[in-house]
């Protein structure tokens, strides 16, 4: 027969912590603002060896973009005629 005075291995909690009230809360509230002033950008293991943080890099991006005189712009989307024409 198993000891059954054993007592659970739960964490109990501590009276000192009080209980907090979510009900009023906004899920996502700053999500948006948080979005506008985030750009994650992940560099080659190389690549990030060459650069200490994240400044020397935004310093050598802005170097860049002044010495190329314009800023990078996407090509156009191709259409299903262009690539038939470059296609034969």
């Amino acid at each position: 027969m198993k000891n059954s005075s054993k007592k659970s291995a739960k964490p109990t909690r501590s009276a000192k912590v009080p209980d907090i009230d979510f009900s009023g809360g906004v899920r996502g509230k700053y999500a948006a603002r948080y979005a506008e002033s985030t750009n994650i950008v992940v560099l080659s293991p190389d690549v990030a060896e060459v650069f200490p943080n994240s400044e020397a890099v935004n310093e050598a991006l802005r170097t860049l973009v002044r010495l190329s005189g314009k800023t990078a712009r996407l090509p156009a989307a191709r259409t299903v005629k262009a690539r038939r024409l470059t296609l034969r």
